[in-house]
C-alpha cells in the first residue's frame, strides 16, 4: 500500500475455500497453503498492492461446504509476509474474539515479519453462529461497536505505551506491558468494512480505509454517481475530525480476450451456483425476511461473488470500468476470481498495463523501500 499507485488493487478472500465464488465448478479455488503461497508470490511480483482475507470460522454448508476450509488470518498473513517483499497483507480480526493484549502481540509479530507490511481489518462481528462456537455473546449492534472502539483504543495504547491500566466499560486491563512495539515505531494500516451508520462512523473515526459497495447505475455518463456522493461524504466527514481516509470497494472479475468469452464464462459459473449455500447465507443474514423483489436481487448478488461489483469483459472493458471507479473517488478495489492463480496472470498481463497507461498505476519498483508510514491524520 506504500507506493505511488493512484488506484490500489488487492485480492480478496483467497484464504477461504471457493474464495468468494459460491459455485460448484470444478476449477473453483481450493485455498490450500501451497495455493495461497504461490498466489501471494505471484501477486507480489506483479505489483498487486494488498491481500485481504475473510475472517471465517465456520463454513456456510451447501453442496460445496462453501468457505468451509479457511486459514486463520493473522497466522496466514505472517506466513505470507515472510515469503514476499512488497505486498501488504491484512489480517481480519474479530474484536470480540481476540483479547486485545493477545491481538496486539500477534499483530506486532506479523508486522515485524513483514517489516511494516501487515494491515489490520477490524471486524466487530455479525455471525452469531460463529460466536456461539466460542461461547461469546456478541450483543446488540450498538454494543458491538462500543466494544470495538475500546478494543482499538486499547491496541493503540499497547502499541505505544507500557505500564498502564485501561479502564473501559467492557474492557479492563491492569499493568499492561508489551514489547516489542510495531515496526520502526509506526503502526499497522487499519481498515473496516462496516456498512451500517455505526460501522461507517467507526471506520471514519479509527481507520485508514473504509470498504463499501459500489453499485453501477444506468447513467452511462456517470455510472457510479451515487457511490461518488458516498465517497465524498465519507472523506469530508473524516476531514472534519482532522483525519484522512481512503475509500475502497469490492469487485468480482471475469476478464477474457473478448466480451463474449467473458460473458460465457460468467454464465457458466452462474449456472453452477451452489444455491443451497446461497440460501444458507441468506438465512444467516436475515435476508429471507425482505420483500420478494429485494430478496431476489440480494440472492442473485450473493451467487456472483458474495455481492461484489461484477466486472466482466475484455481487458479494455475492465480497465475502463476500473478507471470509472477511480474517477468516482475510490482509492482502490479488492477483487476476487473463481480461481485466483489461473486468472491473475491474464489480469496482470493485460489489465494492469492499461491502467498504467491511464495513469492509475505506477511502474513496478525494483524493491519496495522500508515503510515510512506515520498514520492518517491526527488520531
Amino acid at each position: 500500500m506504500y507506493n505511488d499507485n493512484a488506484f490500489k488493487i488487492g485480492l480478496f478472500g483467497a484464504n477461504c475455500s471457493s474464495g468468494r465464488a459460491v459455485t460448484m465448478v470444478p476449477e473453483r479455488w481450493r485455498a490450500t497453503w501451497r495455493d495461497n503461497l504461490a498466489l501471494a508470490q505471484m501477486a507480489d511480483a506483479a505489483g498487486i498492492d494488498f491481500l485481504l482475507p475473510i475472517g471465517r470460522w465456520k463454513g456456510y454448508g451447501g453442496d460445496t461446504d462453501y468457505q468451509g476450509a479457511t486459514f486463520e488470518t493473522i497466522t496466514w498473513a505472517t506466513g505470507l509476509l515472510a515469503q514476499t517483499k512488497r505486498i501488504t497483507v491484512f489480517g481480519t480480526v474479530h474484536a470480540p474474539l481476540f483479547p486485545p493484549i493477545i491481538a496486539a502481540k500477534q499483530i506486532v509479530t506479523a508486522d515485524h515479519v513483514g517489516e511494516g507490511r501487515f494491515g489490520l481489518n477490524i471486524v466487530c462481528g455479525w455471525n452469531e453462529g460463529e460466536f456461539e462456537m466460542f461461547g461469546v455473546q456478541p450483543g446488540d449492534h450498538e454494543r458491538r461497536y462500543a466494544q470495538g472502539q475500546e478494543w482499538i483504543d486499547a491496541l493503540r495504547r499497547i502499541w505505544t505505551e507500557d505500564d498502564f491500566d485501561f479502564e473501559g466499560e467492557i474492557i479492563r486491563l491492569r499493568g499492561v506491558r508489551a514489547k516489542p512495539k510495531p515496526w520502526e515505531a509506526t503502526r499497522p494500516l487499519t481498515m473496516n468494512a462496516g456498512s451500517s451508520p455505526e460501522g461507517k462512523a467507526f471506520a471514519i473515526r479509527n481507520c485508514d480505509a473504509l470498504f463499501t459497495t459500489a453499485r453501477r447505475a444506468t447513467n452511462e455518463e456517470a455510472p457510479f454517481e451515487e457511490a461518488a456522493g458516498y465517497v465524498v461524504a465519507a472523506k469530508a466527514e473524516a476531514r472534519g475530525l482532522g483525519r484522512e481516509i481512503g475509500v475502497y470497494t469490492v469487485g468480482v472479475v471475469t476478464v477474457r480476450p473478448t466480451q463474449r468469452e467473458a460473458d460465457d464464462y460468467a454464465r457458466y459459473v452462474d449456472e453452477n451456483t451452489d444455491w443451497n449455500a446461497v440460501d444458507s447465507i441468506m438465512e444467516m443474514k436475515g435476508y429471507n425476511e425482505k420483500p420478494p423483489e429485494i430478496r431476489a436481487r440480494i440472492r442473485a448478488g450473493y451467487a456472483r461473488g458474495m455481492g461484489g461489483l461484477p466486472l466482466t469483459g475484455s481487458p479494455d472493458a475492465l480497465a475502463a470500468a476500473l478507471a470509472q471507479i477511480s474517477a468516482a473517488g475510490f482509492n482502490g478495489i479488492a477483487i476476487s476470481f473463481v480461481n485466483y492463480i489461473d486468472e491473475l496472470p491474464y489480469f496482470r498481463d493485460e489489465v494492469l498495463p492499461r491502467l498504467e497507461r491511464l495513469g492509475l498505476r505506477a511502474p513496478l519498483p525494483e524493491v519496495r523501500p522500508a515503510k515510512q508510514y506515520e498514520g492518517a491524520g491526527t488520531s
